[in-house]
């Protein structure tokens, strides 16, 4: 972890126009700077009611006026902005990639058996967009051996079983982990074909690569191929955001579970991942500049002054796609062709997002930039957050 030392110090590099790099100081060190005071009140949308005494989360529905929340003090944030679906099909390409220009996106995440992964990657090398592969398990057809062969992975028709029919064979025993770590090695090397290099960071589609069983293979995986960056999906208080449909509520809810249950094999195979999440609760029409930052106050909450944080947005902006274009080998999905994919690019790109983040501290960066991702190191990440890794209320 970093404390970063002050404007005065800073420099800025040019990943794109709203990333900059500064100067650091390891942990413990002098911070000449001065690390604003942490957030102590808790934004987010709806009637203001009173935290929970002792609950140990504050309430998201807490209202704060913009104004205030500008005012607030908080503490150094690097935020890493990621885009998940690179390479799903050329319009939502196309948004992820207007989205990087504005500035907002840092990072994406590349399917590797999307049907536009190969102009995908030509767009991320065009434009030097820090990329990372969404490793997919659920959706479309696989890229390994399964394609050839009878698969534990795959339906009679040869897709993956889906986001909750692959979860429910997994829970049924029904999934062969030897032929999960054959697919996530085939995509680690259908991404280096694409790119000519090593992903900056590997996550899951859907969440995939939290999932118990999974989440060991995916370590093993990772630390073999040299990925040290993943994604822990854990947000602060998603179970208690009334404006979720119940189904996505409790989705996420299982995916912190999860999530937490897959923090020991991570750090076991030294995979590290930033200190807070966000994206659950902003998903889709529910992203707002209001509840992005209501989310990273949540996040801050209980961290000590002084305390650097480093945090992670998932998006899934973009045009949204036209069938029978796009996919991942059997069309798009619903999701991929509502409209709010472009409601999240309309957020992304509008300047209010980036200005309010600016006025409170927190500074875009390249998943490439975090102090974490440095090799040598112990795996900070996993002590950090067990603080704030409460159970979200069901």
């Amino acid at each position: 972890m970093i404390i970063d030392i002050g404007q005065k110090k800073e420099i800025c590099r040019a990943v794109n126009p709203a990333v900059c790099k500064t100067l650091k100081r390891p942990l413990g060190s002098k911070n000449n700077g001065g690390v604003q005071s942490h957030l102590v009140a808790c934004v987010g949308v709806g009637p203001r009611r009173r935290s929970r005494a002792g609950s140990g989360c504050c309430s998201p529905f807490s209202l704060v006026s913009s104004q205030r929340l500008a005012a607030m003090a908080w503490p150094r944030v690097q935020l890493v902005v990621t885009a998940d679906d690179f390479g799903y099909c050329p319009r939502r390409d196309k948004g992820i990639v207007e989205a990087f220009l504005a500035g907002t996106v840092t990072s994406v995440s590349l399917l590797a058996n999307g049907t536009a992964a190969e102009s995908a990657a030509e767009l991320a090398r065009r434009h030097s967009i820090p990329t990372g592969l969404h490793a997919n398990l659920t959706e479309g057809r696989p890229v390994g051996p399964a394609r050839h062969t009878t698969s534990s992975l795959l339906n009679s028709e040869g897709f993956f079983l889906g986001k909750m029919g692959f979860r429910k064979a997994l829970e049924a025993g029904d999934v062969a982990l030897p032929q999960v770590r054959e697919e996530l090695e085939a995509q680690l090397n259908r991404f280096r074909e694409l790119l000519g290099r090593s992903p900056t960071h590997v996550d899951g589609h859907q969440h995939v690569h939290v999932l118990p069983g999974v989440c060991q293979v995916f370590a093993e995986a990772l630390q073999a191929f040299g990925v040290r960056f993943t994604r822990l999906p854990v947000e602060r208080g998603v179970g208690s955001c009334s404006w979720l449909e119940a189904p996505a509520r409790a989705f996420a809810c299982a995916v912190e579970s999860d999530a937490r249950a897959a923090m020991g094999p991570f750090s076991r195979h030294g995979l590290r991942w930033t200190d807070a999440f966000v994206g659950l609760s902003t998903c889709g029409r529910h992203m707002s500049a209001h509840r992005v930052l209501a989310s990273l106050a949540r996040a801050l909450e209980d961290i000590p002054a002084g305390r650097p944080l480093t945090a992670e947005l998932m998006a899934h902006p973009g045009y949204p796609s036209v069938p029978p274009a796009g996919g991942c080998g059997e069309g798009p999905d619903a999701f991929s062709c509502s409209w709010e994919r472009l409601h999240e690019l309309h957020v992304l790109t509008a300047p209010t997002l980036r200005a309010r983040l600016a006025q409170n501290g927190v500074q875009l960066c390249a998943i490439d930039d975090l102090d974490s991702k440095r090799p040598g190191e112990g795996v900070p990440c996993e002590a950090t957050l067990e603080p704030f890794l409460k159970p979200s209320p069901p």
